[in-house]
This record gives structure tokens, sequence and C-alpha cells, in this order.
């Protein structure tokens, strides 16, 4: 997508729904920092997903549940400086949209115009999460949902696991999406759902859906940036595929480095000035 003066034009909504429409697949990569950011955004995704897994990849935690609307928008405003391109999406954290609608607006507020997001993104399909995606998407706010596996939620879940196994959870799933649908969010993230309850949600609605574990039914795809490359390498669940190997990489040039400090052959007469 060009502008004819020979610069890259920014991804809209519109776009994202339109590729949708002619049957394109949609690729979303999750980062968290400008630099990533930049390297997805230059490797043609059509979407940045700022994901508050930053707190499990970056931070250590055991889930996403301590991650903060600080750190949100701190990850958001950090992304953003390097993605010029492609739609820039944040995950709003734990408790900022389910207490309220005026709350959720407020923060979802912040994460737009202090992080520079396109959107946001909201778990669940709750009465109170829906309440809090109309009232935001009235302000202007677009809101993407997410269904099946919702990380917030793991404590109730049980876990990591795969949701809508039976015919009941699988009714559930897509007659939430319906709801996300006409509270007026833009696309939904379906995570960890069996293929088959996956192409009927995307069946059943007009907006793009995403999948993490979800099947190939479904719009696009999702996948952290660190899992694809192989950065993380002790988490391997059965959706993701590496496209890389870069965390065996990282640690063997990390060793070159200490082996040629220690030996004394770097710096070299041209690495000095």
């Amino acid at each position: 997508m060009s502008t004819g003066t020979g610069e890259t034009a920014r991804m809209t909504l519109r776009d994202f729904q339109e590729r949708k429409d002619r049957g394109e697949k949609l690729v979303v990569v999750t980062a968290y920092d400008s630099l990533f950011g930049r390297l997805v955004d230059e490797s043609g995704a059509d979407a940045v997903l700022v994901g508050d897994s930053v707190g499990n990849l970056l931070a250590g935690y055991d889930s996403t549940l301590p991650v903060t609307l600080e750190q949100m928008v701190y990850h958001a405003r950090a992304t953003r400086a390097g993605v010029k391109r492609a739609l820039l999406f944040v995950d709003m954290p734990f408790l900022t949209y389910q207490v309220s609608p005026q709350r959720a607006l407020l923060n979802c507020g912040r994460v737009m115009a202090e992080g520079g997001a396109d959107g946001v993104k909201l778990e669940g399909a709750s009465d109170s999460v829906l309440a809090a995606v109309r009232a935001v998407v009235d302000a202007g706010i677009p809101v993407m949902g997410h269904l099946g596996f919702t990380p917030q939620s793991v404590n109730t879940l049980g876990g990591a696991r795969v949701q809508a196994r039976d015919a009941a959870g699988a009714k559930k799933i897509v007659d939430d999406a319906k709801r996300l649908e006409d509270a007026g969010a833009f696309s939904i993230v379906l995570e960890l759902l069996p293929a088959k309850v996956a192409a009927r949600v995307t069946e059943a609605v007009r907006i793009p859906t995403i999948g993490i574990g979800a099947g190939a039914a479904c719009s696009g795809q999702v996948l952290v940036l660190h899992d694809l490359l192989g950065l993380n390498d002790g988490f391997n669940p059965k959706f993701l595929k590496r496209y890389a190997a870069m965390a065996a990489e990282v640690r063997e040039a990390i060793s070159r480095f200490g082996d040629e400090v220690r030996a004394g052959s770097y710096p070299d007469d041209d690495h000095s000035f």
C-alpha cells in the first residue's frame, strides 16, 4: 500500500476488514519494544499486538495478572516508536476494564493517547466486559475481543487449556462472538479452541477472527515474536511453530564474545580507534 510519494501508508481498520473480506489471511505478531516492533513492521505484518504477555516474557511473571496499566502504556509507546505502517493493538491489563464502563473508558483512553495505540484488546464476553466494550467503542476507541482461553482468567480456567470441547461450550463461544460483534468489536482473538469451533465462530461473524491455537480457518493468525523466533525455547505448546532457533544463536554469540574477550583478541585493530 503506497501513498504515491514513495512512502508506505499506514494500515487502517478499514484495510484490516477489507483484507478479510477479500479472503486474504491477516498476519499479527506480538512485540513489546521499538526495535522488534520496527522489524515486525518492516517484515510486512498487518498488525502488531502489544500483549500483556510482556509480564511472562520480559518481567518473568507466572501469569499476566500482575501487569499494570503503566507497564502497558510504556510498552505501547515504545513499540509505537518502531511501528510506522502496521496497526498497533494493545492489551488492557487485568481489572482495568472489568470494574465499570467509566473506568474502562478512562484507562483505554490513556492507552490510546499516551501509548499511541490504534485499538485495545479486552478479554471475555461477560455482561461487564460487554458494557465496557460498548462504552469504549461509543467513545471512538476500536476494541478487539478475545475468546477461548483468556489468560487473565487462568485461575478460573485451571491453566492454559483448550476450551469449548463440548457442544455447550462451542455454542457459548459462538454466541459470545456474536455478542462482541454486536457490542462493536472490530475483531476477535480466538485462543486455544478446537479448529472446528473456531471455524464456526469465523463463519458466524463478519469481523475478522485472529487465531492462536485455533486452527487454520480463522481470518488470520497471531504468534508472539519471541516464540516464533525460538528465543523463548522453554515454551512448547502444540500450536507453536518456530521459524528460527535464535536462543541457541544468542547463547553461541555471547559465548564467542566471552571467549574473545578472555583471549584478548577482542577488540582487535579493526575494532579500535
